[in-house]
């Protein structure tokens, strides 16, 4: 039994353009951009100088929840309090190891989060702009040191 051959349709200017735009569509999106990404990855604008250095004496604390519960841990992330694009908003942020920061289920301590309880973490610890106050109260409570010693600390 002869087997019945399909034809491609007859080559047309339309045919053509609407293969080389499917052909584009399906290309990958890294050969159509060499421009390097201007992203952080993160939303917000870059901290200046002077929010940097604050940020730098923020992350020198202790979780702030942490020695609430009678506990010290020095692996944190800074909190942004008002998010991370106002003015000042580099100046608002609180010291939160990884558990108090983010939600996290397999914290075998059951910490609580800010991001995932909110609401039972500012009753447990306070609001978080108390809990900013009492890190500023610990960083002027410091002696100031020199950024050199900041670098070599």
């Amino acid at each position: 039994m002869p087997r019945a051959s399909v034809k491609a349709p007859a080559a047309r200017p339309g045919l053509l353009r609407v293969a080389a735009t499917q052909a584009r569509t399906r290309a990958p999106k890294l050969l159509k951009s060499t421009r390097p990404m201007r992203s952080r990855g993160m939303k917000g604008r870059p901290p200046t100088a002077e929010e940097k250095r604050f940020m730098d004496q923020m992350g020198t604390l202790p979780c702030i929840a942490c020695l609430k519960d009678d506990w010290t841990n020095h692996v944190i992330s800074l909190h942004h309090i008002d998010g991370r694009t106002k003015p000042g908003a580099h100046f608002l942020v609180l010291p939160l190891c990884g558990p108090h920061h983010q939600q996290d289920d397999t914290d075998l301590r059951q910490r609580i989060s800010l991001h995932g309880r909110k609401a039972t973490f500012q009753a447990r610890y306070g609001t978080e702009r108390e809990l900013l106050a009492e890190c500023l109260e610990m960083i002027n409570e410091r002696p100031q040191q020199t950024e050199k010693e900041l670098e070599n600390a």
